[in-house]
């Protein structure tokens, strides 16, 4: 893959889109290869949390290639539409925690991509916004259902509708981010390090709760909370937890 940088070190997936020279803009091989990866993380059992970031210092992703988009049929616009959220929904759907490092602009395509993930933090400085409106089409890869469900509806909305072009302060105070940063990826590393000092399958066990739970009543959710639960009870990281705090050390967790 040249389009997308992957790499996996000390448990933690960091997936960089890599066309700097387009703010990383999207084409379909560079959709094709980040399913690729995002099929990886899905299934090894080395990643415990992942991070999706852009190449070079501009952008995080200006959104699908405008540049391709002009040569397309309408039935390869449809593939390529198809494409995106089908990759984005496997995104939402890992079982890892997720986290979005907005390093640039993150318009249309890129911000539905971040909005993916379960965390996004943006750094100081840039620009962010769903701007599919401006273009004369809406956003088609999740952002009309997504942004709802973060921000609340009638925010979503205005953003939507007016296209508009967000400071990294704003998405924040909007809720849109968890946080602003100097370096976008060095604060996403350490979110990350603070996650994977934990149980690896009772942090997968908990995001399936949140997320599952939010699209249910609470007795449901209360329900898929126990469930869940359950799955941990007969770990071994549960004994080890226990054993370390009788032995006053730090848990070594090996996801089983």
């Amino acid at each position: 893959m040249t389009n997308i940088l992957y790499s996996v070190e000390k448990n933690l997936a960091v997936v960089t889109l890599n066309r700097p020279e387009v703010f990383n803009c999207f084409n379909y091989e560079t959709l094709l290869q980040l399913e690729e990866a995002v099929e990886d993380i899905r299934t090894n059992e080395e990643v415990r949390a992942v991070i999706f970031t852009g190449s070079g210092d501009k952008a995080f992703c200006a959104g699908a290639d405008l540049k391709e988009r002009k040569t397309l049929t309408d039935q390869q616009v449809k593939r390529n539409l198809f494409k995106i959220g089908e990759v984005f929904t496997k995104i939402d759907a890992l079982p890892q925690p997720t986290i979005a490092a907005i390093n640039g602009y993150a318009f249309g395509g890129g911000m539905e991509l971040a909005l993916s993930c379960d965390f996004r933090i943006i750094a100081d400085g840039t620009s962010v916004g769903l701007t599919e409106t401006g273009l004369g089409i809406i956003p088609g890869a999740g952002g009309t259902q997504r942004l709802p469900r973060i921000i609340g509806g009638a925010k979503a909305l205005e953003l939507i509708l007016t296209a508009r072009k967000m400071t990294s302060e704003q998405a924040a105070a909007y809720g849109l981010a968890l946080k602003t940063a100097p370096n976008a990826l060095e604060a996403a590393k350490e979110l990350a390090e603070e996650i994977l000092k934990n149980a690896p399958i009772a942090l997968q066990q908990a995001k399936f709760a949140v997320k599952q739970g939010m699209n249910a009543d609470l007795q449901t959710g209360l329900h898929i909370e126990r469930k869940a639960y359950e799955v941990t009870i007969p770990t071994e990281d549960r004994l080890e937890a226990l054993a370390a705090f009788s032995e006053k050390r730090k848990p070594v967790f090996k996801g089983k």
